[in-house]
């Protein structure tokens, strides 16, 4: 079994502050493109949310606070979902993690993360294009001993980066041509180039 999460915790900084995962885009909110494409490819999908997690009700989705306080950002969301998933999915192989504000990932993205860590013998795999690499995005074993309390407390980290630094892991690259799958929407600027692409053609779901 795999779970996913997608991961719409953050503060938006850069977007004014606006409620970044349901910005509209092409008709749809950015959370409705990424639950398009995430969840066929996963048995369970997640959100990980803070705040009020009320708003993201109508997606039908089980929603996953971070739990522990004062820890915003990526890792926390990520380490929430290992909890949930250990508690109420116990016999699920793998948790992939998704970003809310990419609307154009790979709709082959979770098959080819586990196939490479499986064939590496590794518990993570973290995608890659254009010579860089998405920690957010990335497939994670469960059977890692992974916690909040162990991670963000006794360890100290805050980045996705410094924990994937510290396990075994892979690299899977994905084509970047003609666009990067992982373009992810920080500002007024990036929404505006998405919805020229979408005008343009580029399609809207996996």
């Amino acid at each position: 079994m795999v779970v996913g999460i997608v991961l719409a915790g953050g503060r938006a900084q850069r977007m004014n502050g606006a409620d970044k995962p349901m910005l509209m885009l092409a008709g749809k909110t950015l959370m409705e493109h990424v639950v398009g494409r995430a969840a066929p490819q996963v048995d369970e999908l997640l959100i990980n949310a803070n705040g009020d997690i009320g708003r993201f009700a109508g997606f039908g989705r089980t929603l996953v606070p971070d739990s522990v306080a004062n820890y915003p950002g990526p890792l926390a969301g990520i380490l929430a979902g290992f909890e949930w998933t250990k508690q109420n999915r116990p016999h699920a192989q793998w948790l992939v993690s998704f970003a809310c504000d990419c609307p154009f990932l790979p709709g082959d993205m979770v098959g080819r993360l586990i196939a490479a860590a499986n064939a590496s013998h590794v518990p993570v795999s973290i995608a890659a294009s254009a010579k860089r690499h998405h920690p957010v995005f990335a497939a994670w074993r469960t059977d890692l001993p992974l916690s909040a309390d162990e991670v963000l407390g006794k360890r100290g980290l805050r980045k996705v980066d410094s924990l994937i630094g510290s396990l075994p892991n892979v690299r899977v690259d994905f084509d970047a041509r003609p666009l990067d799958p992982f373009f992810n929407i920080n500002t007024p600027a990036d929404l505006a180039f998405a919805e020229s692409l979408m005008r343009d053609g580029m399609p809207s779901d996996a």
